[in-house]
């Protein structure tokens, strides 16, 4: 009988031949975690019970993990014990009744209108970095809050006739935002870009695409928590703050939730898609457009 580590390993492995790296990022993360738990000895899935379970659980509490992350860890395991319940290799005995799989809401993170005019004013000349970071989280605030992974694989051609339309790297959702004069001034200001990306954040070819956007972002989030700490923010300043930040905005302009996607505020992801796919576009832009006119005309240049 195949064992638990050696279960997980394989899918992720088969995770990543099919193009799922994140599932199979998630599923490495989670088996080394549990690796460390059990000290490095495997054991089979008839060995996976409640008990073990929920001595996994009271681990990554000691290893000081907060609930979120712990249950992060836990359900990525019960993913590969369900899966091998359907493929016959253990009878379900219901392992993870007793420990907790869900997600706390976190702390708020957004910052309020005028914070974000004095992000966009700030003088970073002399401090390229710095500056780059900037740019790239107003860029993702303009732009109803993308993702950095999107906004990292932009292309050139993604941008037509006005419009930048993007197929979402989280759930494959397609999407178009009507390009704004804020937007091409961050986009001038870098010229020196790999010629496929719009912005340049992959920089060169090479098949580590994603090694090169996950540095970035945390180069770009290491600069964004310096500036935030020279604001006196209270919320760590990361490229997160921009997506929410863009909701909280637009909720304050009267913006219909149905407007909002998931990752800027609503509970369920597929609510989400019904709702913008009922959409027209043009609603979706001129609630953008009430936005980023919520920064002052002087503020835009």
């Amino acid at each position: 009988f195949m064992q638990v580590f050696e279960f997980m390993l394989r899918h992720s492995m088969m995770w990543r031949k099919t193009g799922r790296t994140r599932s199979a990022e998630t599923c490495l993360t989670a088996l080394n975690s549990f690796k460390r738990f059990r000290k490095p000895a495997d054991l089979g899935y008839e060995e996976v019970t409640s008990d073990r379970v929920q001595r996994y659980e009271s681990y990554l509490k000691e290893q000081g993990l907060c609930r979120n992350t712990s249950s992060f860890y836990i359900r990525q395991f019960r993913t590969c014990y369900n899966l091998a319940v359907e493929q016959g290799l253990t009878a379900d005995r219901h392992p993870f009744r007793h420990v907790y799989t869900g997600v706390d809401k976190t702390a708020k993170r957004a910052l309020r209108q005028e914070d974000m005019s004095r992000i966009y004013r700030m003088d970073l000349s002399g401090l390229p970095q710095a500056a780059f970071a900037r740019d790239i989280f107003m860029f993702s605030f303009f732009t109803r809050g993308m993702s950095f992974v999107d906004m990292a694989y932009l292309k050139r051609e993604d941008l037509q006739n006005g419009m930048l339309t993007y197929c979402r790297k989280k759930t494959g959702q397609r999407l178009s935002i009507r390009w704004e004069g804020c937007m091409q001034e961050i986009v001038a200001k870098y010229p020196d870009r790999h010629p496929a990306y719009l912005l340049p954040i992959i920089r060169k070819d090479g098949g580590d695409e994603r090694r090169q956007y996950k540095n970035r972002g945390q180069l770009i989030n290491r600069y964004l928590k310096k500036i935030g700490r020279e604001m006196g923010f209270s919320v760590p300043l990361t490229m997160y703050v921009a997506r929410h930040t863009w909701a909280n905005i637009a909720r304050s302009k009267n913006v219909p939730l149905a407007v909002i996607s998931e990752s800027m505020g609503h509970d369920s992801e597929a609510t989400t898609r019904i709702y913008l796919a009922s959409l027209d576009t043009a609603v979706v832009d001129q609630a953008n457009r009430l936005v980023i006119n919520s920064l002052s005309e002087e503020d835009l240049g």
